[in-house]
């Protein structure tokens, strides 16, 4: 009932504010008529002044007051004619705007709203709030307010607060979640997300421990090794980066979501992208004289060198294409290079010799759509 009696002063409020203009039933221009009529009496009592003091004679006084006069009259005309009542039209639209604001915004909360829910106070939404997110947080944060060292509580709200965008909120609880709850990959890799977040993507020495404490608890973690070696390549060390997502790469199955990433950030760091299950980390399997000759290059030069490499695997294929682990690295060199066509028609060759029904042809396939590489007609 409260919430009806809410609705109805509002609509009260815009009703009379939007006939507030109408209501006296005439216009109201501006006060020019009426300044000049205040102007044109002070004339005649000017006139009058001057005759009685022999400044004017009677006949320039006649003349004067006269077309003073005269002027007088046409702005007491003009002032009736803007004082004039507004036409009927006038009334039927206020009475339209009463009538039809009330309907329409019943209309539109029957529509859009929940007319049949009842109305709840806080307490009870906050007792039982159903899927509102914002009322789980409340009651979560309430809870915390006089639990503060409810472990399981900061550990459900971090990562809510995280999604959210409250990061420094996000921070807290998760550090809250740690002390109480002890270290946790799930809970490490949150804290790390939300501290490089606040860095603006960079990793900082805090992120870094953070990141650490993760492998130690689980060495071959893909996510942490990744941001462990763009520390290092955010900190100038080319080499020690190149290494580590050399070494990421290698470890990461074929169809690893993470690898055409990994692949661009080795050939930033000045080698080839790295392939798995490879005996090098370069696409066309170079020699260590051809990495070393590449760590000299300029970036255009390393650049063709790469392209060579993948043209020279592109060639092997092509005579040998009974190489499953090939057709995969060249798509993927292929990609890295940003050349679309060519990653396609390499995955079109690839699917000749490793049909789609087969499971290497399904691992081609997933390959080319993590990379963005069409595959509309090849699934056949």
């Amino acid at each position: 009932m409260v919430i009806w009696i809410v609705f109805a002063v509002i609509t009260t409020a815009i009703i009379a504010s939007l006939l507030h203009p109408l209501a006296s039933g005439r216009v109201r221009f501006n006060d020019g008529a009426a300044a000049a009529g205040r102007v044109y009496r002070d004339q005649l009592l000017e006139l009058d002044r001057e005759l009685l003091a022999n400044e004017i004679g009677c006949n320039e006084y006649e003349y004067a007051r006269a077309e003073t006069a005269r002027r007088l009259f046409k702005a007491s005309e003009q002032k009736q004619e803007e004082c004039r009542r507004l036409p009927h039209p006038h009334r039927w639209l206020r009475l339209a705007i009463a009538a039809f604001l009330p309907l329409a915004s019943i209309g539109l909360y029957g529509l859009a709203g929940s007319p049949d829910m009842p109305s709840l106070p806080l307490q009870a939404r906050l007792e039982d709030p159903g899927q509102d997110i914002a009322i789980l947080v409340a009651r979560t944060e309430r809870h915390l307010a006089s639990q503060p060292d409810d472990g399981r509580g900061w550990d459900v709200i971090a990562p809510i607060y995280l999604r959210a965008g409250r990061i420094a909120d996000a921070r807290s609880a998760y550090r809250n979640a740690l002390r109480l709850l002890g270290p946790d990959i799930h809970r490490l890799g949150g804290l790390a997300e939300a501290l490089m977040a606040e860095a603006q993507g960079s990793v900082d020495k805090e992120t870094l421990d953070v990141l650490r404490q993760i492998v130690q608890l689980e060495p071959e973690n893909p996510r942490a090794r990744f941001y462990i070696a763009l520390s290092s390549e955010q900190a100038g060390r080319r080499d020690e980066a190149r290494q580590a997502f050399e070494a990421l790469a290698k470890q990461s199955p074929p169809d690893a979501p993470w690898l055409p990433l990994v692949n661009q950030h080795i050939a930033m760091n000045g080698a080839n992208p790295a392939a798995p299950g490879a005996n090098s980390a370069a696409p066309g399997n170079p020699t260590q004289q051809d990495v070393a000759a590449a760590e000299i290059m300029n970036a255009g030069d390393r650049q063709q060198m790469i392209r060579g490499m993948v043209e020279s695997l592109d060639a092997k294929l092509s005579a040998d294409p009974n190489n499953f682990e090939g057709w995969m690295r060249l798509v993927r060199s292929y990609a890295v290079l940003n050349d679309r066509d060519r990653a396609a028609g390499a995955l079109k060759r690839g699917l000749a010799a490793f049909p789609p029904a087969g499971e290497q042809g399904r691992q081609l396939l997933a390959l080319a759509r993590e990379l963005g590489i069409a595959t509309e007609g090849m699934a056949q």
